[in-house]
Parts: C-alpha cells; sequence; structure tokens
C-alpha cells in the first residue's frame, strides 16, 4: 500500500468488528474504532496498534441517538483524520414477540442496525468517491437471505435491506472508484448469542456450520477489495443462501412457521 489508509469500525469493541479492524491493521490501514464502551475501546485500540503497528483512534460512540453518526464524523474531521474505508458493524438482537417487546428497542434496532449504516455512508463516501478511492462493508447476515421468522422480527428485515442497500451503492459509486459490500456471515463465534440470550440454543448447531469471526473478516475484505457487492461467507451458508433463492415461498414459509414455533418455545 503506497499511503497509509485509515479504517472506521462500528461495533469495533468485540466479535465481527473487532476482527474487521484487526484485519484492516494487518493490511496496514490506520483504525477509528467507535462503540459504546470506551474502555473495551481502549483496550482494543492498544492491542491492535501493538499488533500491527498502526495508529488507532478510539472514538466512543452510541449510534442508538439519532444525533450520534453527524456528532461522529465531525469528531474526526476535527482530528484531522478521514476514512477511506467503512466497516458499518455495529448492531444488537432483540429476541421474542415483535409485539411484546418495547417500541423504544425496536426503534433503536432499527436506528443501529439501518439507519446509522446509511448516515454513515452518506457522509464519508462523497469523500472517498472524490478521491476516486474507497470501501464499505455493510455487516448483514445469512438471514437477510432467507425467508422471514418469527422472533427477532426486524432482523432479517434489517439485513435484507442492507444487502439490496449494498448492492445499489456499489452500482452508484463503481465509476468513482468505491468499492461497497455485503458481507453475509451465518453462525459466527461471538458474544452476540450471549448478549441476546440465545446462546443455548444456538449451541445446539451441528459445528460445521459455525465460523469464527476472524475468518468472516477477513473473506469480508478480500471481498470488498475485489468490489464484490456481496459475500455470502463460507461454503455451507452458500448452500443455504442457494436453496432459500429456488425453494418456492410457500414451501420457504411452511418451513420457517415451523422452525419458529421451535425458537418462540425455546425463548
Amino acid at each position: 500500500m503506497d499511503e497509509t489508509l485509515t479504517a472506521l469500525v462500528t461495533g469495533a469493541s468485540a466479535g465481527i468488528g473487532k476482527a474487521f479492524a484487526d484485519v484492516f491493521g494487518k493490511y496496514g490501514f490506520n483504525l477509528i474504532l467507535t462503540a459504546r464502551r470506551e474502555a473495551r475501546l481502549a483496550q482494543v485500540a492498544t492491542e491492535l496498534s501493538a499488533r500491527h503497528r498502526v495508529q488507532a483512534h478510539v472514538i466512543p460512540a452510541d449510534l442508538a441517538d439519532p444525533a450520534a453518526p453527524e456528532q461522529l464524523v465531525n469528531e474526526i474531521k476535527a482530528r484531522g483524520l478521514r476514512v477511506d474505508a467503512l466497516v458499518n458493524n455495529a448492531g444488537f438482537g432483540i429476541p421474542g414477540k415483535y409485539i411484546a417487546t418495547k417500541w423504544q428497542d425496536q426503534r433503536d434496532f432499527i436506528q443501529v442496525l439501518v439507519t446509522a449504516p446509511c448516515e454513515l455512508a452518506y457522509r464519508l463516501a462523497p469523500a472517498m468517491a472524490e478521491r476516486k478511492r474507497g470501501y464499505i462493508i455493510n455487516v448483514a447476515s445469512l438471514a437477510g437471505m432467507l425467508p422471514g421468522s418469527a422472533g427477532a422480527t426486524l432482523y432479517g428485515a434489517s439485513k435484507s435491506f442492507m444487502v439490496q442497500f449494498s448492492r445499489s451503492l456499489n452500482i452508484e459509486l463503481e465509476k468513482d472508484s468505491v468499492h461497497v459490500t455485503a458481507v453475509c456471515p451465518g453462525f459466527t463465534y461471538s458474544e452476540f448469542h450471549d448478549v441476546t440470550g440465545s446462546r443455548e440454543r444456538v449451541s445446539k448447531m451441528p459445528e460445521f456450520m459455525w465460523m469464527t469471526a476472524e475468518a468472516v473478516a477477513e473473506e469480508g475484505y478480500q471481498a470488498v477489495m475485489r468490489n464484490k457487492a456481496v459475500h455470502i461467507n463460507g461454503r455451507v451458508n452458500k448452500g443455504l443462501a442457494l436453496l432459500a433463492k429456488y425453494l418456492p415461498d410457500q414451501l420457504g414459509l411452511t418451513i420457517m412457521k415451523a422452525r419458529s414455533r421451535e425458537r418462540l418455545k425455546a425463548d
């Protein structure tokens, strides 16, 4: 890499976000790490800076706050930094029936998983396009490729949105040499399932269906460098996505209804 570029990673304190920060640092990118947990971010920044000999800046932010994306971008500019790569990874899950949850939680969910990534791309992509170089990764999910299911009701919908958003933005920015990729992992070893309280249930899934966060991030990095609009992680997940694509809608819905009943009983 002729010049040192900088990657902004949201949700960088753990899991896939931390893994993406590690991968970008490995390839020589300086880092801007953001998440809610400042102490955890500082620890990650120190670790990655020492490991890869890159600069790692910490800017804590709660992307559930509608004002946070603009404030984050303004703080980056105030520090004299620029963003050459954006990894929209921040997210969380809300288990249980949709109407049994608090609307404020669902509103925050949409803000973090849909609105904030779109706004950050909107605010940062113009400068990338002007420089004729940039990379945007939107961490979606295999769930965005499958029929809807009950429980965590907005999760698959939000990930499907990010897949389509990434496809469209990829086409728009191609002429400006800005690469856009939706990365779609399936079951990934991280603390996500502990936070959502689904660890016991998902731990029953066979080992071959799981990937490490590090493998997901490495594949995602290589995909955005190739300007692949959508990348589904792992052979098993690719097969499931292909099956879902050609499965008749009614059959897919019937299967997901059965799975949903099991899930809701478990919850």
